[in-house]
């Protein structure tokens, strides 16, 4: 096992914002300021992914990509007529913004290309690949390390933490519940509510001795020593790089995090169908309690319509994901975001 992660100057993680927020720039100027910073494989075609990792190596500093980790098989679908109800549901919001939705074409399950993803880092190696969402397959894992990459599985309670031991992970990612964004529960049927990321970093590191890397709830330069001190090797930093200059993140995504009308966070599967925290909007206020369990199938029933809600401003009906510690994302330059939160480290 190895017992740390790739040396860098600061203990900082750039974290992969699948879907647009991070992006080329985003991962050279924290790399740059001294943080390992991930790529995020997740919604990526392979062929765009293999691009972006050819990129990153020519950028010559360690770096990491983020795999969306299929449901493993067995696991119960989506009833089709739980995911056509919803649809009709929310058709309404969808028309708002010229989104027709048909309930009765019903979105299929996929793997996010898992397998072609892991034959594309085995090829061409990156320094670490994290999993997300579940426990990797165990065979992929040594594959992952064969081919001389960390593997570090994220995990959100300690019985994870000792599972993912077992599969040969490298270190864990230890995901707290304030982290914007999906959640990395192995079940996404539980509930996943408020606390201290501290307090699970803690949790997990009387269980297991491997590197951890601590996420969620991070808002300044405290929030990280805190964490450190809890147990962690390095700090992931997620919502306060996505109003900076090199963010992927939409217009409206950027003006929402300010906006006093969002006041609060809240985790839902509106959205996707798997939990998530978000801004509280229009969109969660009125769809949260009827949204079906069904990830990635909702994810898909709902792209388009959020795609369009980006584009026209309408942040009532965009996910905006946002961890606890939103409000204190900065406008600027990324470097500066990981420098201030480095400050007397």
């Amino acid at each position: 096992m190895a017992t740390r992660l790739p040396d860098t100057d600061l203990p900082l993680v750039a974290a992969p914002m699948a879907g647009g927020g991070t992006t080329l720039d985003l991962l050279a100027a924290t790399t740059d300021a001294g943080a390992l910073a991930f790529l995020a494989g997740g919604y990526q075609a392979p062929d765009a992914l293999a691009a972006q990792v050819r990129a990153a190596h020519a950028h010559g500093r360690p770096f990491g990509v983020n795999l969306f980790v299929p449901a493993p098989p067995g696991t119960p679908t989506l009833d089709p007529t739980a995911l056509a109800a919803y649809a009709r549901r929310i058709a309404p919001e969808a028309a708002a913004l010229g989104v027709t939705l048909d309930p009765g074409a019903v979105p299929a399950a996929d793997d996010d290309a898992w397998a072609a993803k892991v034959d594309l880092l085995r090829r061409d190696p990156v320094p670490v690949v994290s999993c997300t969402f579940g426990p990797p397959p165990a065979a992929d894992v040594a594959a992952l390390r064969a081919a001389g990459s960390l593997v570090l599985v994220t995990v959100t309670t300690p019985q994870e933490a000792v599972a993912a031991q077992e599969l040969g992970a490298d270190g864990l990612v230890v995901q707290g519940p304030a982290a914007g964004g999906h959640s990395g529960t192995w079940d996404p049927a539980r509930t996943v509510g408020d606390g201290a990321t501290a307090d699970v970093v803690a949790a997990v590191a009387a269980r297991t001795r491997l590197p951890l890397v601590a996420a969620g709830g991070v808002d300044g330069p405290r929030a990280v020593a805190h964490l450190l001190a809890a147990g962690a090797q390095a700090v992931a930093v997620g919502t306060l790089l996505l109003r900076t200059d090199e963010s992927g993140a939409s217009a409206t995504h950027r003006a929402a995090l300010v906006d006093p009308r969002f006041d609060a966070t809240t985790v839902t599967r509106a959205f996707t169908g798997r939990p998530a925290r978000a801004l509280r909007n229009g969109f969660v206020r009125r769809h949260d309690e009827d949204a079906p369990l069904g990830y990635p199938q909702v994810h898909h029933l709902t792209r388009e319509l959020r795609r369009r809600a980006a584009a026209t401003g309408d942040a009532d009906r965009l996910h905006l994901w946002a961890g606890t510690g939103h409000r204190a994302a900065p406008a600027g330059p990324a470097g500066d975001v990981v420098r201030a939160l480095a400050a007397g480290l």
